[in-house]
This record gives structure tokens, C-alpha cells and sequence, in this order.
């Protein structure tokens, strides 16, 4: 092999290398910031970080900012991630959150929130400080929304109601009196998927924030233990006594076939 080929092949190797570092950056945020997308439980012991800034350093974003993660929302408050402002649908522009592999600031209770609607003369982008809980409620704002929108209509008078209200068109009617437990948090999308799907079935639902109460973890830890399971994301759902990890629309019909018949794993 010619020195050129050698140097060549050296070059390809070390941009493959580069992309690897890049992807396996950009997957290390993924997980350690935006653990709540992917409903990883947080800390067992109940403890509470630190509290963050209420406003972060500043952040230029520009259209060639290396390293950048961009999460936008679409209008059923489900969000979608990009690594470009270029690749954000117009619908999402206004507010997308923006994070940087290469910092820890932004990833925790105070979050960078980009306007990509207008850039300003020097080439960069309005950025802003947001607290996660805000970013939080403009989620459920949008599903809320969504769901008014999409929402099945009401049962005529007199049928058969859930302790959650009013059954859905086709629901069974021994599922009438189900009251299925939904242990999750708010910024769990799946927990929020669970209790929408229940929801649009007319079965009826509580869901319990373990992160807002303890006694609501430490049911849901007596529970994974008495079934033989473990935890370590959510959501955990509750149907008579059957115990689901995670959302599986599939798994959680046939644990409400089973509760229709009275009937357990």
C-alpha cells in the first residue's frame, strides 16, 4: 500500500472516529439530561439535587453550533428531537429546547429554550432561561388541548359509567367498575400515553406521581417486589393486582380481558 493510501485510509478512519465520539456524545446527553423522555426512575432515596440557577450562563446558538440537541413540540405536546435549526418543522420553531453535549448547563432543572422563528443580524438566535417545570406544564398544555379536541363524545344517559366517568363507545361493561393505577411522573410521555389509551377505552384511571409522593413510590416498590419484578422506568400500572412495566397498549388489553373475566395472571 502507497503512503497516499495509507494517509487516506488514516483520514477516513479518523472522521468515522469523529461521527463515533459525536453519536456516542450526543446519546451520553440523551440519557443522563433528558432521562425524564426516556422515563427513568430518579434517585431511590428520595433525595433532591441541588437547586439549579433560575438563570443559566448565556448560550450562542447558531446554525452551525456543533454538538447541539434541539427538542421541539408538536401540537399533541409530543416532542421530537433534531440536530439542526434547519431541521425544525415550522410548527415547532418558536420554542425548542436546546442542549450542547459539551456542557452540563441546561440538562437539569433549568433548561435553554431557543426562538428559531427570527435570527437576529449577527447570525445567532435568541436563547433564554426556562425552568423545567414550565417546560413541563406547556407539554401538558398541548396534550390537554389535543385531547379536548380528540376526546370520544360522551355516552348517552344512562350507560354504564366508570368511578372515571362515562365508558367509551364500545367499551366492555364489566370493565365499568376497573379502576386501573398508573404510578408515573409528569414529564413521563408514557405515563401520559397510558392514561389517555385507558381513557379513550372509558376505563377509569388514578395516576400517582412518584416523584410528588412518597407513599405513592413506596407502593409502587411493594408492589414491583410482591410480583417478582423490577422497576427502573415507568410507567408502572396497576390492573386488580396485575403489575405491567411500561406502557404496551397490546400487554395492557390483555390484563383488562383478564380483569373483565375476574381473572389474574
Amino acid at each position: 500500500m502507497t503512503g497516499a493510501a495509507r494517509g487516506a485510509g488514516a483520514g477516513a478512519r479518523g472522521i468515522m472516529a469523529a461521527r463515533a465520539r459525536r453519536a456516542a456524545a450526543l446519546l451520553a446527553i440523551a440519557a443522563a439530561a433528558l432521562g425524564p423522555a426516556a422515563c427513568t426512575e430518579k434517585r431511590d432515596d428520595g433525595t433532591t439535587p441541588a437547586q439549579a440557577p433560575a438563570e443559566l450562563p448565556p448560550l450562542e446558538l447558531r446554525d452551525d453550533t456543533a454538538n447541539l440537541m434541539l427538542t421541539w413540540i408538536d401540537e399533541k405536546g409530543d416532542t421530537h428531537v433534531e440536530l439542526r435549526p434547519a431541521d425544525v418543522p415550522a410548527e415547532g420553531r418558536s420554542m425548542v429546547r436546546a442542549m450542547l453535549s459539551d456542557r452540563t448547563e441546561g440538562t437539569r432543572d433549568v433548561f435553554y429554550v431557543a426562538d428559531l422563528t427570527q435570527k437576529r443580524p449577527d447570525g445567532t438566535y435568541a436563547v433564554r432561561s426556562m425552568p423545567r417545570r414550565e417546560w413541563e406544564s406547556l407539554l401538558e398544555k398541548r396534550r390537554a388541548e389535543h385531547l379536548a379536541k380528540t376526546a370520544p363524545p360522551p355516552a348517552a344517559p344512562g350507560g354504564s359509567a366508570g368511578a372515571g366517568g362515562p365508558a367509551g363507545p364500545g367499551a366492555p361493561s364489566q370493565l365499568a367498575g376497573v379502576t386501573v393505577i398508573i404510578y408515573g411522573a409528569s414529564w413521563c410521555k408514557p405515563c401520559h400515553q397510558a392514561a389517555d389509551y385507558l381513557r379513550a377505552k372509558g376505563v377509569a384511571s388514578i395516576v400517582k406521581d412518584i416523584e410528588e409522593d412518597p407513599a405513592a413510590a413506596a407502593e409502587m416498590q411493594d408492589k414491583l417486589a410482591k410480583s417478582h419484578q423490577r422497576g427502573g422506568s415507568i410507567p408502572i400500572i396497576d390492573v386488580r393486582g396485575q403489575i405491567l412495566v411500561g406502557f404496551s397498549p397490546h400487554a395492557l388489553d390483555q390484563a383488562l380481558a383478564r380483569a373483565a373475566r375476574g381473572t389474574t395472571l
